[in-house]
């Protein structure tokens, strides 16, 4: 099929999306302090739920739909179920800077699996770009004491592999289907029951996986952060994700870092130095040039910029 020029409401819904996310991050951040991080995913995942079936129930929208492949709901549990405890286990082994690090990785894989899987047209230039918009966000993340040993590399790296495929399966079929709301809420449903089998599972091997007190700024944080992270910024990717690759989705990605700085520069009183504004400064005038090669920016009406057959 062809895919002609993105909106520039799919563009703004893609950019919120990479916001969302970035300032969730910044505010799970805070609810690590109090809630351990095994804990505070179910907690994030029920808040989102409660969040998504209150606005449903006000549209009158049904929480299931016929249309929806019973594929498309449990790709939940590749992300954020296993995605999120191969990242756990991974920090076991690597310093967190590395992990972020190995995670800039993710819209790379995404661009590859869409070419191979989906058949999306994925030109030279994207390529080179995309190469640019890396480097830019890793400049904007990168710590000097990055360490970790292989087995960490290899499970962070499996996480952000699971979200490819998650990407890449979403694309895949989301178009068959009705509602944005009622696939989100089928993934993340199956995601809450994998997060609720790692701490019964955790609970088994180690004990206590609950916090002994949390303050109401703990529970506040947990609460926004899920319905920040999962909730907002997952119904604007997928919604984004019906009209464009899978390809140029992932370009939103190598915002996050940009937007997780700027939450933690204003919310924290964290400060970016000078190599971290240049990785902000090459990550704008990639995504700037991408957006211009397809034709949001500068482009003709009607412009085709990808083509995917599928």
């Amino acid at each position: 099929m062809s895919v002609s020029t993105p909106s520039r409401s799919t563009v703004l819904a893609l950019t919120l999306a990479a916001a969302s996310w970035g300032i969730g991050t910044v505010v799970s951040k805070r609810a690590t302090a109090e809630i351990p991080p095994l804990t505070l995913l179910p907690i994030q995942l029920a808040a989102s739920l409660v969040v998504l079936a209150l606005v449903m129930r006000w549209r009158g929208l049904p929480f299931r739909d016929a249309s929806t492949s019973p594929l498309l709901g449990r790709l939940g549990l590749l992300n954020p179920g296993l995605a999120y405890a191969l990242s756990l286990l991974g920090l076991v082994h690597i310093t967190a800077s590395l992990s972020v690090l190995l995670w800039a990785m993710e819209p790379v894989l995404i661009l590859f699996l869409a070419g191979w899987l989906l058949r999306e047209r994925i030109t030279a230039r994207l390529v080179a770009l995309s190469a640019m918009a890396v480097a830019g966000m890793l400049l904007v993340i990168h710590q000097p004491d990055s360490s970790g040993s292989l087995v960490g590399v290899g499970l962070t790296l499996a996480g952000a592999a699971c979200c490819a495929i998650y990407t890449v399966g979403t694309r895949r079929w989301i178009g068959d289907t009705d509602s944005t709301s009622q696939v989100l809420v089928a993934q993340q449903a199956y995601a809450l029951a994998m997060a609720g089998i790692l701490v019964g599972a955790a609970w088994l091997l180690s004990g206590a996986v609950l916090p002994n007190a949390v303050s109401a700024v703990g529970w506040a944080s947990a609460i926004a952060s899920g319905v920040l992270y999962y909730g907002v910024a997952y119904w604007l990717y997928l919604s984004a994700l019906r009209h464009v690759p899978a390809s140029l989705a992932a370009v939103s990605f190598y915002l996050i870092p940009v937007f997780g700085v700027a939450a933690g520069f204003a919310f924290l009183g964290e400060r970016l130095g000078p190599t971290q504004w240049l990785g902000v400064a090459i990550v704008l005038i990639a995504i700037f040039l991408i957006l211009r090669r397809t034709g949001v920016i500068g482009g003709e009406p009607g412009q085709q910029a990808v083509r995917a057959q599928g």
